[in-house]
C-alpha cells in the first residue's frame, strides 16, 4: 500500500517568511514536532523541528533564516507512490513526526504524520477485530510461514494478521505475533504446542484483569531473560 491515501492535504506547510512564533503555533495546532517549509513557488526547501524553532534567535525571526532552511541541503521527503513501509523507515531513520510528500519536480503536495501511519498499521494488523493474540518464538532454521499458516487454519482457526521480527544474529530466534479470529487462547496454545511451536505469550479479550496481568508479567519476564 502506498501513502497516497494518507496524505494530509489540508495541513498547510510553513513558509519561509512565517515567524518562529507562528511556526510554533502551527506545530501545536496539528500536534506534530516537525513541519515542512516551502518557498513562494510551493517547492520544498526544508523541514524544521520544534527544538530548532525554540532555539531560534527570537519569536519574530523568519523561518527561512533558520540554518535548516537557509542551507542547500536536500530535505527529507517521499513521493505519493512510496509504500507505507518505506515511509515508516524514513520516519524512524530521521526521527520525524511528519514527512513531506512531493511530486517528482519537488512541488509540495502535503504531508504524512506519524500518527496516520500508526493508525494505518493498526488497521492492517486488525487490532479493532475481536480475537486472540498469540506470540511465538521459532528457530529461524525451522521457520516456514506457509507451514505455520497451514497448521493454524487446518485446525479451524483463521489468521486475521501476522507480524514477524527478524533475528538479530544468525543464532537468534524469530518472533511471530498472530491475531486470530478466536478468543479461546487455551485451545490455541495447546494446539500450537502440540505441533512443536514455542508459545511465548497469549492474550484474549475474554480474560479477566487478573488473567491479563499474569500474561503480561509472564511475557515481560521472558523479555528480561
Amino acid at each position: 500500500m502506498t501513502i497516497k491515501d494518507l496524505i494530509a492535504h489540508d495541513i498547510r506547510p510553513l513558509h519561509a517568511d512565517d515567524s518562529v512564533e507562528q511556526a510554533l503555533g502551527h506545530l501545536l495546532e496539528h500536534n506534530v514536532y516537525h513541519m515542512p517549509v516551502v518557498n513562494a513557488d510551493d517547492r520544498l526547501v526544508g523541514c524544521v523541528s520544534e527544538d530548532q524553532l525554540l532555539n531560534a534567535y527570537g519569536p519574530d525571526a523568519p523561518v527561512g533564516s533558520l540554518p535548516e532552511v537557509a542551507s542547500d541541503s536536500k530535505p527529507v521527503h517521499v513521493f505519493p507512490d512510496t509504500h507505507v513501509f518505506d515511509v515508516t523507515k524514513r520516519l524512524v531513520e530521521h526521527q520525524l513526526s511528519s514527512i513531506a510528500v512531493v511530486e517528482g519536480d519537488g512541488e509540495y503536495i502535503g504531508l504524512v504524520r506519524r500518527q496516520d501511519i500508526f493508525e494505518q498499521f493498526a488497521r492492517m494488523l486488525s487490532t479493532q477485530e475481536a480475537g486472540a493474540i498469540i506470540a511465538l518464538e521459532l528457530d529461524q532454521r525451522d521457520y516456514s510461514l506457509s507451514q505455520l499458516v497451514y497448521t493454524i487454519e487446518s485446525n479451524g482457526v483463521k489468521i486475521l494478521s501476522i507480524a514477524s521480527e527478524p533475528p538479530d544474529t544468525e543464532t537468534s530466534m524469530i518472533r511471530v505475533t498472530l491475531k486470530l479470529n478466536t478468543t479461546d487462547t487455551a485451545r490455541v496454545r495447546h494446539m500450537m504446542e502440540h505441533y512443536g511451536y514455542h508459545v511465548v505469550a497469549s492474550f484474549s479479550e475474554d480474560e479477566t484483569d487478573e488473567d491479563l496481568q499474569w500474561r503480561v508479567e509472564e511475557f515481560m519476564r521472558y523479555l528480561e531473560v
